[in-house]
């Protein structure tokens, strides 16, 4: 595998972001059905993209070899009423997975919204995974899940000083959608 440069999302990107996403989410979904066609992350994506709530700066692509490899989407979101940030979805092409281009994509994310001046990033994710980046359970924060089932799989980082606001998370509109 080559180097793996990172670099914001163009929309000439669009084409092989959704073939990405949608090998990444083709699997059995964690309650063992089947993943829909095509799977819910690649309709979330598109619609994020066309929302108002578009991030440009921080929807990110890994490239391999010239190749789209990894891809991250971050959009605003908010806690109560203050400005947040909603990560995801995130995908890596399966042939390459285990290689670190998820985690450089994770790093380079909050990086970027460290630097924008963005204090909270939540997201849905696996714990084990995403704790190893700073993320906590929101609750911890003294954020809340858009669902309380969620639990320990609704996450948050603070950002800069560590100061951020507590209350509801509510993500970019086309979350509501889904």
């Amino acid at each position: 595998m080559g180097a793996v440069l990172i670099r914001e999302f163009a929309v000439d990107d669009r084409a092989a972001v959704d073939a990405l996403l949608a090998e990444a989410f083709s699997g059995p979904q964690p309650d063992g059905s089947p993943a829909a066609s095509p799977p819910i992350e690649v309709v979330l994506n598109t619609a994020l993209l066309d929302s108002v709530e578009f991030l440009p700066q921080l929807a990110l692509v890994a490239e391999v070899d010239g190749a789209v490899a990894g891809y991250c989407i971050t959009t605003r979101g908010w806690v109560g009423d203050e400005p947040a940030l909603g990560l995801g979805p995130i995908g890596v092409d399966p042939a390459v997975q285990g290689r670190g281009i998820g985690s450089a994509l994770v790093r380079e994310t909050l990086r970027l919204a460290a630097e924008h001046g963005e204090r909270v990033v939540a997201l849905l994710g696996a714990p084990a995974y995403y704790g190893r980046f700073g993320f906590v359970p929101g609750t911890d924060l003294g954020i809340d899940a858009p669902e309380p089932a969620w639990g320990a799989y609704f996450q948050a980082v603070r950002l800069g000083d560590g100061a951020g606001p507590a209350g509801a998370f509510r993500y970019a509109a086309p979350f509501d959608e889904l």
